[in-house]
């Protein structure tokens, strides 16, 4: 493809672009090149006024990811990102000006999976548990491996539980949630937040901190799926997850907001959301209509002496 110039690209883009919908005076579409395993393209056509113009198809997106990757492929200068305009011509049979440039764009470069803000991000959350116990060193319960643009299901490669032990007290806790996802540049500690679970040292033996530590990494998992669970916490003050028959007679976990933070990560602190396991007998006779059984769930942290 060492032939395959801007000018070729504009050609082959032409008869395309040129399909317009009704109404399109103009249109601008961005597009980059894969990075980190991902590519974007977006954009479209634009009335009079400077509205978007509804589409049939994606075609214009299509024929756009087929120019990028052949230049991609070509002898041109290196770039990541790419613009695209086009203006309808003024008079009939006269043809439309477009122009495309490329550029490299600092800003939009993905993560890598050597990028040390990982690492910056495990550091900060480490000084943060070892200011509230001692960190149990052979103990870091972990799910899958990172891939190789350093992802695992929570979007980075930290996807683990810590135990931190203080007097009289064991608490578990998520080590990942707020890192940095991997494979974009947005300035985000991943789904910023992190989960606990404390727990009476002398009720908790090797079986059960490892069954406890599965449901954390469970519940973390959920978290980072996106459904919003740590701005729920916020917006309701706690709310329930179900459990299991494993955990009987526990069959709920309320999440709460914890008033402490982890501060010195990548982009700023984050919050911590408590898990509190509670039996079905706690909440007996309280309405659980509202959203997530919101209601029940502050009720019953405020009976724990939590909140």
């Amino acid at each position: 493809m060492a032939s395959y110039s801007i000018d070729d690209a504009i050609r082959e883009l032409a008869p395309a672009l040129g399909k317009a919908p009704t109404g399109a005076v103009s249109g601008e579409w961005t597009a980059t090149t894969m990075q980190a395993g991902h590519s974007s393209r977006t954009g479209g056509y634009l009335d009079a006024e400077g509205k978007h113009v509804p589409e049939d198809s994606r075609h214009p997106l299509d024929i756009i990811a087929d120019v990028v990757e052949k230049l991609e492929a070509s002898e041109a200068p290196r770039f990541n990102k790419v613009v695209i305009r086009w203006k309808k011509p003024k008079f009939p049979f006269m043809p439309a000006k477009i122009t495309l440039e490329t550029s490299y764009d600092q800003t939009i470069v993905p993560r890598g999976p050597d990028d040390p803000i990982y690492e910056t991000a495990a550091a900060a959350r480490r000084v943060f548990w070892q200011s509230r116990g001692t960190l149990q060193e052979d103990f870091a319960v972990e799910r899958g491996t990172a891939n190789i643009h350093a992802q695992t299901k929570w979007f980075g490669p930290h996807r683990r539980i810590l135990a931190i032990h203080a007097p009289e007290r064991l608490t578990l806790a998520t080590d990942g949630l707020s890192t940095p996802w991997a494979g974009i540049s947005e300035p985000e500690n991943g789904v910023e937040c992190e989960l606990f679970m404390e727990f009476d040292a002398a009720t908790l033996d090797a079986a059960g901190i490892e069954n406890w530590a599965d449901l954390l990494i469970n519940i973390g998992d959920l978290v980072a799926d996106g459904y919003r669970v740590a701005r729920d916490v916020e917006k309701h003050g706690a709310l329930f997850c179900r459990l299991t028959e494993d955990y009987h007679p526990m069959t709920r976990i309320m999440l709460s907001r914890d008033p402490g933070r982890i501060d010195r990560l990548p982009f700023g602190s984050v919050p911590l959301i408590r898990a509190t396991p509670i039996a079905e007998t706690e909440i007996e006779g309280q309405d659980l209509s509202d959203d997530w059984g919101a209601a029940a769930a502050r009720n019953a942290l405020a009976k724990r002496g939590i909140g």
